[in-house]
């Protein structure tokens, strides 16, 4: 075999990463168009948080029953599940408005929340705002009478949960809003006009999404509800410039894709796509899986199962196969009517806490590594660390399912055969000769949570035959869920 030389590649994939920025300096506005508003750089905070909580918060918990589209389903698709729920426990004349008087938030703490979601590794939080049944948690101007401080818990539940974010932890604070209202007479006489008139946007979309901004500056506008109008009757270009060049978030606000039928997965500065997106490959562009613990209703509700709900160890999953394709998590949790959190949402949220106080170092902070996950052995996915000062390479393989019949495991890090990858920009590291890439000389292994353990591993070509530790030991450090080990090319 010939000596042929191989510098290490990274991935830096010119799309990926153009415009990820830290300090915006020189700030250029941005006109209200797509094309202008898409050049914008993705603030880095957002890139580098990797988890965020959701939060689905309203009226729909008082029945809490089939879903947050408890008022729809009910009214305006006849579902039958939903009426004879109806009829078996309210009186024939009951309206929805009436739950808002049992929506009581009487054991809410903003406090206890906000070190819950501290204590599981997020970085940000999104609470709703508004959900398509209108009513608000805020005493916003423009819908009297339908907000938490006119009926319901009378309090500011995103003041109070803003404060306790912001008073006790370093997570960002971001807010859902609805652009749509199911039976608000305003949409729905817009409709009738064929959206040839704004009346709705204008009187109450504008003013509330600026009410939302200004008195509380979210650092991440998620909206929702815009399906059935293009993002010119909702004028979301004109809200978005307004957003990037003068609001008071301006520096570190990021937003979604959902701002009119034709906008989701292509502009913004994150892409949901569509609900529980994960499509398991690298996305050129940022992205974000937002799903839900419970798997069905992003609301909470009481007719569920244990089957309903994702295991810890499914939610490690995720995070791990959304991170390693260049994507965020956003982990939805339905709070009670009372204000509290049920115990089985806080039990996978503090599993993940701890599962990233071991392994997060591969997680915060990373970039997708030149294969996304191992090709020849399954369950195993790859993230690529930061740049170290003395130009070293790190990169993390998480192992999902632990290798119980042999206690040891094949690694393929640099793929099913090692090449010099094309559209790269290179680290520049000689790695010497081909079957030299991965050796005792060039590489260190460490397994996450056991560093002073030593690990056994042997390489040939481009493969790396890892030996566990004792699994007892493992076991005794509290490492389950899944594996990391950090591969240190040097």
């Amino acid at each position: 075999m010939g000596h042929s030389w191989l510098a290490l590649a990274v991935l830096t994939y010119g799309v990926c990463f153009v415009g990820v920025v830290g300090q915006v300096g020189q700030r250029s506005r941005y006109e209200p168009n797509w094309a202008s508003l898409d050049q914008r750089p993705l603030p880095r905070w957002y890139d580098e948080a990797k988890v965020g909580i959701f939060l689905h918060y309203g009226v729909y918990t008082v029945p809490s029953f089939g879903s947050e589209w408890f008022w729809t389903n009910w009214i305006n698709l006849r579902n039958p599940d939903y009426i004879r729920y109806m009829q078996r426990n309210y009186r024939p004349d009951f309206t929805y408005q009436q739950f808002a008087d049992q929506f009581t938030a009487e054991l809410f703490n903003a406090t206890q929340w906000a070190l819950l979601f501290r204590d599981s590794g997020a970085k940000y939080v999104v609470l709703t705002s508004k959900h398509h049944d209108g009513y608000t948690l805020w005493p916003s101007k423009y819908s009297f009478g339908w907000n938490a401080v006119d009926v319901g818990p009378k309090r500011d539940i995103i003041k109070e949960l803003a404060a306790a974010i912001r008073g006790n932890t370093d997570l960002k604070f971001g807010l859902y809003y609805s652009l749509f209202e199911w039976f608000n007479r305003m949409w729905i006489d817009d409709k009738l006009h064929l959206l040839l008139q704004q009346h709705f946007v204008d009187y109450k979309v504008r003013p509330e999404q600026m009410e939302l901004v200004q008195q509380y500056l979210p650092e991440i506008i998620w909206s929702d509800g815009d399906w059935e109008a293009p993002a010119k009757y909702w004028k979301s270009e004109e809200f978005i410039a307004w957003l990037y060049n003068d609001s008071p978030v301006r520096e570190t606000v990021v937003t979604n894709d959902r701002w009119g039928f034709g906008t989701a997965c292509l502009h913004g500065d994150f892409y949901n796509c569509a609900d529980r997106f994960n499509p398991g490959v690298l996305q050129t562009h940022k992205w974000e899986n937002a799903f839900t613990l419970d798997r069905t209703s992003w609301g909470q509700r009481f007719d569920v199962t244990l089957d309903d709900f994702m295991s810890s160890k499914d939610v490690i999953k995720e995070l791990v196969s959304t991170v390693s394709c260049n994507g965020n998590v956003l982990i939805n949790v339905g709070p009670t009517k009372y204000g509290t959190i049920l115990p089985i949402f806080e039990e996978r949220l503090r599993d993940m806490g701890r599962w990233l106080k071991i392994n997060g170092e591969g997680i915060y902070g990373s970039a997708p590594w030149i294969y996304q996950n191992d090709t020849l052995t399954p369950n195993v996915w790859y993230t690529r660390g930061q740049q170290s000062s003395n130009a070293s390479m790190v990169v993390y393989a998480f192992v999902l399912e632990y290798p119980y019949d042999t206690n040891e495991l094949d690694l393929y890090p640099l793929g099913k055969s090692i090449n010099v990858f094309g559209n790269v920009l290179l680290t520049g590291l000689d790695m010497g000769s081909d079957s030299e890439v991965l050796s005792k000389k060039t590489t260190e292994i460490t397994m996450l949570g056991m560093q002073d353990t030593k690990i056994e591993w042997t390489s040939s070509h481009n493969k790396l035959h890892i030996v566990f530790p004792p699994k007892h030991h493992i076991d005794k450090r509290g490492l389950d869920l899944a594996w990391t080990f950090k591969i240190t090319i040097i």
